[in-house]
């Protein structure tokens, strides 16, 4: 087992499933998205970037619990611009996630976090995963500009080595 493998597993308090990579990774060297194909273990899986740190995650979800999605759909729908923005991030994560399926996206229907409508909001997790995958998603720029990024510790990888 790899050390991404290890650290990924206790992240997420489960093994891993199907093929992933490290997209992206914190000061400490932990991963904090993984890449994954869009066959999951034989089924359609949309999420082509998952977010994986603990310490993200947990605020962000802070922000859903706050009422963040319905705050962000609201933007979309009321702000052409950041409507075309949206639209064009979608794009780039279908284009992706068919790259990194090996050119057969068998969710080909939806994009981030699994919606047909791109200006409909489900996950602010999905948004800020594929900012820092490295998408322009204007969501997950906003979102992660409004938060403390990383841990001041590297709690992700404590007992890597134990």
């Amino acid at each position: 087992m790899t050390l991404d493998h290890e650290t990924v597993t206790r992240q997420l308090g489960r093994e891993p499933r199907g093929n992933w990579r490290p997209a992206s990774r914190c000061r400490h060297g932990a991963p904090t998205v993984i890449a994954t194909r869009s066959d999951l273990d034989g089924e359609p899986f949309p999420t082509l970037f998952w977010l994986t740190c603990p310490f993200l995650c947990e605020r962000v979800s802070a922000l859903e619990s706050e009422g963040a999605v319905t705050v962000w759909t609201d933007r979309l729908e009321a702000d052409a611009g950041l409507a075309d923005e949206m639209r064009a991030a979608d794009e780039v994560y279908r284009r992706l996630r068919q790259a990194e399926a090996g050119g057969v996206d068998r969710c080909w229907t939806v994009g981030i976090a699994g919606q047909r409508d791109s200006l409909k909001v489900k996950c602010l997790h999905a948004h800020v995963a594929a900012f820092l995958g490295g998408i322009d998603d204007p969501i997950g720029r906003a979102v992660l500009a409004g938060l403390e990024r990383e841990c001041d510790d590297s709690r992700c990888m404590k007992g890597a080595d134990e």
